[in-house]
């Protein structure tokens, strides 16, 4: 079996995983097709999760054998930055529970069929529709679609969930005129959370859920049109901090209509937590934006500059500090579990003594650039892209 990179599937402009957006807010998955994709900790974490659970099911329906099983791990070892032993505790839950899927699929019958990263297209109610399945078990009129979900953030349901419908349907398009298919089962796993989660359609209800809700949603969205709607899809949207009509609806905070009386009720306070949340993180996209602008791409923002941030103290070299002060102290008192901090250690010593002893062994790195206000004293930093230019 080829083996599969993880981080370079294709994705469709109106993608499976994308499905929760672009069916609330139609006209936001063109606005954002041509903008460049971005990736984080998180997300490459969870590629190499699923890239290390596909070497393991490969083996565990016979795709592979043991000892190539264990040459692509000892290689994945050293190629992974994000490989761990807690990864592959979680993996093993994850292929254990899909183990099972697959003897229950085994016991109703002996021809069932397993494939795993399987491209689905859907394409007959989304334009250009597809996606991968991690998963896909078929037996005796019954199919799964099993997505492993490697995030710890927010639990994720399989319940309503349109990513994990339209995989279903994909693969109930693709599957049903060779398997004469009448159920659709739905699984999410979440390994870290401990959670497992599944949604089970007759194939006829996903079918029309498909022509009533996901055609034409979709075709507004292939075409541009329809209504901007803020809401928690906004999330992942790549115009998060630039939407004006999340901004908008952010805004109408400020022009709460409170009550009369001095004081706010319960009422409104219970009404008001809603809203701050989801402030709170509107601000915050805002802020990275404002940021990234400034310090990627050169652009200053009006009113805002680039300072130096703040940094800490720091030792140079912990053994040189370890050397210079057992000569006159015991070891439990500036290293009881493992070196004391600079704070610490003038308390332990004396700032005096400190000063006349590690002064040399004490360093301040740069702090990172931070974005404030132009009235800050401190000075600006050139932008990295105004650097580069500088330098041209």
């Amino acid at each position: 079996m080829a083996e599969i990179n993880h981080a370079e599937r294709a994705h469709a402009t109106l993608s499976a995983s994308g499905a929760h957006r672009w069916m609330a807010c139609t006209p936001s998955a063109m606005l954002e097709k041509d903008l460049p994709d971005t990736t984080s900790e998180f997300a490459k974490e969870g590629t190499t999760a699923h890239e290390l659970s596909e070497i393991y099911l490969s083996h565990e329906i016979g795709e592979i054998n043991k000892s190539t099983r264990t040459r692509r791990i000892n290689r994945f070892k050293k190629e992974n930055a994000y490989y761990s032993q807690e990864m592959i505790d979680y993996v093993e839950k994850y292929v254990d529970i899909v183990v099972e899927k697959i003897n229950e699929a085994k016991a109703r019958s002996d021809d069932a069929v397993i494939l795993l990263e399987q491209r689905l297209d859907f394409s007959e109610w989304v334009p250009r529709g597809y996606g991968t399945g991690d998963v896909v078990i078929i037996s005796d009129g019954h199919l799964e679609v099993v997505d492993l979900k490697y995030g710890k953030g927010v639990e994720v349901s399989a319940v309503e969930n349109e990513q994990l419908r339209l995989y279903g349907l994909g693969a109930f398009n693709q599957f049903d005129m060779l398997y004469d298919i009448e159920t659709v089962s739905m699984t999410i796993v979440q390994p870290r959370l401990d959670n497992l989660s599944t949604e089970t359609l007759e194939a006829e209800t996903l079918v029309e859920w498909a022509k009533t809700e996901v055609k034409p949603k979709a075709d507004l969205a292939w075409s541009g049109e329809g209504e901007f709607v803020a809401g928690d899809h906004c999330r992942f949207c790549k115009l998060k901090a630039t939407c004006r009509a999340r901004a908008e609806e952010n805004l109408k905070m400020a022009q709460y209509e409170f009550d009369k009386p001095a004081e706010l009720s319960l009422d409104e306070i219970g009404q008001i937590l809603f809203k701050a949340g989801e402030l709170q993180k509107w601000a915050k996209d805002i802020e990275k934006y404002a940021f990234d602008q400034a310090e990627k791409h050169g652009k200053k923002v009006p009113g805002w500059k680039l300072v130096e941030g703040r940094s800490n103290r720091k030792y140079a070299d912990e053994a040189k500090v370890l050397s210079t002060l057992k000569v006159d102290y015991e070891l439990d008192s500036i290293a009881p579990r493992k070196i004391l901090g600079i704070t610490a250690m003038e308390k332990a010593i004396g700032k005096k003594v400190f000063a006349e002893k590690l002064s040399d062994l004490v360093i301040k790195p740069a702090g990172k650039p931070t974005l404030v206000p132009e009235g800050d004293k401190r000075p600006e930093l050139n932008s990295t892209a105004s650097a580069q230019a500088d330098f041209k």
